[in-house]
C-alpha cells in the first residue's frame, strides 16, 4: 500500500468506518426469559382486569415485543452477546482497526455500550488452532465503535475466509426505561395481541404516532 493510499485510509487503515471491514456477525447468546414490561403494565394496557387466564401467553408476547424493540433500535434492553468475523484484509495497517456493528450509545460517557469478551485468531496449523489475545493488546474505541489491536502475528490463517474474531456483549441501555420507549413497547404488544394471524381482509394503514414514530428518534443513524 502506497503512502498516499495509507493517508487516505485505503482500504481500512484510517479512522473511517466506511466500508466496514467485518465479514459477518452472529448472535451467540440472547436472553429469552427476563421480562421488561411488567404484567401489571400489560394488563392495564389491554384492559384485562382480574383475568389471569392469559398470563402465560402475555409473557411470551412481552418477550417477543422486547426483542423486536431491541432489534429495531439496535439497543439492548437485556444484554446480548455477538461474535464478529474478520478477514486478513483487515490487517492493512498498524495498529489494526476492527470495525464493529453499529450499537446504540447509552449517553453515559463513563459507561461503554459494549464489553469486549475476547479477541482472537486461527493460526496456520493444520487443523488451525485458535489463539486468544491478552487484553493488554487491544482496547475498545467508543468514538468509532471499533476495537484497536496493537498488532497481530503473521501466523494468522491465510486460507480461512475470516480467521479473526471478536466476541462482545452489549450493555443494557438506559433508554429502555424511557416512558416513550416503554409506550412503544406496549403499543407493539397490543398489536401482536390483537392480530394473531399474518393475513387480513382489509387494507392496513399505520396509525399516526405509532410504534415507528415513537422509536425513530432513538434509532442510530449509520453513515
Amino acid at each position: 500500500m502506497s503512502a498516499t493510499e495509507y493517508l487516505q485510509g485505503a482500504p481500512f487503515g484510517a479512522q473511517t468506518r466506511n466500508p466496514f471491514n467485518y465479514v459477518k456477525v452472529e448472535q451467540i447468546n440472547r436472553d429469552s426469559s427476563t421480562p421488561w414490561l411488567t404484567l401489571d403494565e400489560i394488563t392495564q394496557q389491554l384492559n384485562l382486569f382480574n383475568d389471569e387466564s392469559q398470563d402465560g401467553y402475555l409473557r411470551s408476547l412481552e418477550i417477543a415485543t422486547r426483542q423486536a424493540i431491541e432489534d429495531f433500535l439496535g439497543l439492548s434492553i437485556i444484554s446480548v452477546t455477538y461474535r464478529v468475523w474478520y478477514g486478513t484484509e483487515s490487517l492493512a495497517a498498524s495498529p489494526v482497526c476492527l470495525d464493529m456493528p453499529e450499537v446504540s450509545q447509552n449517553f453515559y460517557p463513563d459507561q461503554l455500550p459494549v464489553s469486549i469478551d475476547s479477541v482472537g485468531y486461527w493460526n496456520n496449523d493444520f487443523p488451525p488452532v485458535f489463539t486468544t489475545l491478552a487484553k493488554v493488546n487491544y482496547y475498545y474505541d467508543n468514538s468509532g465503535n471499533k476495537v484497536i489491536v496493537n498488532s497481530l502475528p503473521t501466523e494468522i490463517n491465510t486460507s480461512m475466509t475470516a480467521p479473526i474474531t471478536i466476541t462482545y456483549t452489549t450493555v443494557a441501555n438506559p433508554l429502555s426505561a424511557y416512558p416513550v420507549i416503554k409506550q412503544a413497547g406496549l403499543l407493539l404488544l397490543t398489536h401482536l395481541y390483537n392480530n394473531r394471524s399474518n393475513t387480513t381482509e382489509g387494507m392496513l394503514r399505520e396509525i399516526p404516532f405509532g410504534v415507528a414514530t415513537l422509536l425513530r428518534p432513538y434509532k442510530p443513524l449509520v453513515m
